[in-house]
């Protein structure tokens, strides 16, 4: 790969307000602090070029994938999410659209007729949490649309099928609308919700099926379609060389997690239902398995003398939270390194992270990350900061549990990029 030149990026307006984030197989289902591929689209546009090797340690739904298919790129991402892992291999996958039709239109000839047959739940669903979650006649619809699904043939048209599946399900259980977390509709509410399964099922699949065909057609059908590859490592444990070999990287585009899951981002939660109805064995361990999700039981020193300190002041009113803290941090710092080791010489990486508040102290997630990889030999190139127009995210939260006491939480994105020199 031939490192492009990074003048003048600095320049540049990273907000991107009002911009289109929804095109292409970006269309396809909703995901909690999903990067927009504006960002991406620049990056890859100054650091990158055709014929490359892309790798996201933190794939999400998979929007760096996506954008690194769009120029050229093979595409590389790993996620500990098992629905996370679903959407980026839908929305990354190359699907044969004459056998994806036949199916489209045989769904819609099977939505049409009479349904008298009393499914049974499959023995991974809990019936009384289906219950709480789904209306009787909710369950039934879905079942129905399941029994579809389970038998198509083609596995990229099923993929393409259970993403448009995963979606119904979320908008037609119990959940309030806008919600990440799980939180029930209140019983005014659901005494008057009764939503069509079906003809959501149908929206979902026209809508992924139209946005598709757009992406199809830029790619110029499967001739411009590069290896795409889904992994379910955790890269803070190690990145095996059988998935990414080591120095074998041009360049990484990611957006780490802000921070613990159960105080910033419940992934999790999110992904509960879906996950659940199509049989994920670790769904209900998500958000312990992401990074800070174990706490270490002492405070380790590192490398950023600002997150030292940071956690000090942390720790004088409240050493349980500095641990959890601190916790999220060692992941980081061991993920980044297990990254570096993935990386070329003169290759580029590219963080979207974000600095939190906690007890009123602010948390250098930047400087960490450039302190982390300026271990392994990476040299700081810039760093860019934005405005989060879109990000659904809080602008207070309550740091101290205190009834009334908030304070400010995320707002801004910084976008750290470095270049392996050693």
């Amino acid at each position: 790969m031939t490192l492009l030149s990074v003048e003048n990026l600095s320049q540049d307006d990273w907000t991107f307000r009002g911009a289109d984030t929804r095109y292409f197989s970006h269309r396809y289902h909703d995901y909690p602090a999903r990067m927009i591929p504006q960002i991406v689209d620049r990056l890859l546009s100054q650091y990158a070029s055709d014929g490359g090797v892309l790798f996201d340690p933190y794939c999400g739904s998979g929007t760096t994938m996506v954008e690194g298919l769009l120029h050229g790129l093979e595409t590389k991402g790993t996620d500990l999410n098992p629905l996370a892992r679903l959407l980026a291999r839908a929305k990354a996958t190359y699907v044969d659209t004459e056998a994806l039709d036949v199916e489209i239109r045989k769904f819609l000839e099977y939505s049409m007729r009479p349904r008298t047959r009393e499914y049974e739940l499959p023995p991974w669903l809990d019936a009384e949490r289906v219950g709480f979650w789904f209306k009787e006649e909710v369950v039934q619809e879905l079942m129905s649309v399941y029994s579809f699904v389970d038998h198509i043939e083609n596995r990229e048209v099923e993929l393409f099928f259970l993403v448009a599946f995963s979606e119904t399900i979320r908008d037609c259980s119990n959940t309030r609308n806008g919600e990440f977390k799980l939180f029930r509709k209140p019983k005014e509410v659901l005494d008057v919700f009764h939503p069509d399964v079906f003809r959501t099922m149908i929206d979902k699949l026209g809508r992924n099926r139209t946005a598709y065909g757009e992406m199809l057609g830029f790619m110029g059908a499967k001739r411009n379609w590069r290896k795409s590859e889904v992994f379910d490592f955790d890269s803070v444990k190690a990145i095996p060389a059988d998935a990414v070999p080591g120095e074998s990287v041009d360049i990484v585009v990611t957006s780490p997690p802000y921070g613990d899951s159960h105080t910033t981002v419940a992934y999790g939660q999110y992904s509960r239902l879906s996950s659940e109805w199509l049989g994920f064995a670790e769904a209900a361990r998500v958000d312990s398995m992401l990074m800070g999700g174990k706490r270490l039981r002492s405070i380790p020193s590192f490398p950023s003398a600002s997150l030292d300190g940071a956690l000090q002041k942390i720790a004088s009113h409240d050493r349980n939270r500095a641990l959890e803290i601190a916790s999220f941090y060692a992941d980081l710092q061991n993920s980044i390194h297990n990254v570096a080791h993935a990386v070329k010489l003169h290759g580029v990486v590219c963080y979207v992270v974000a600095n939190r508040r906690v007890k009123g102290v602010d948390l250098p997630t930047d400087d960490a990350v450039t302190t982390f990889f300026a271990e392994r030999g990476f040299e700081h190139l810039a760093t860019h900061r934005r405005e989060i127009p879109n990000k659904r995210m809080p602008l207070r939260n309550s740091p101290s549990n205190e009834p009334g006491a908030t304070d400010s939480t995320m707002v801004r994105e910084i976008i750290v990029v470095l270049r392996k020199r050693a």
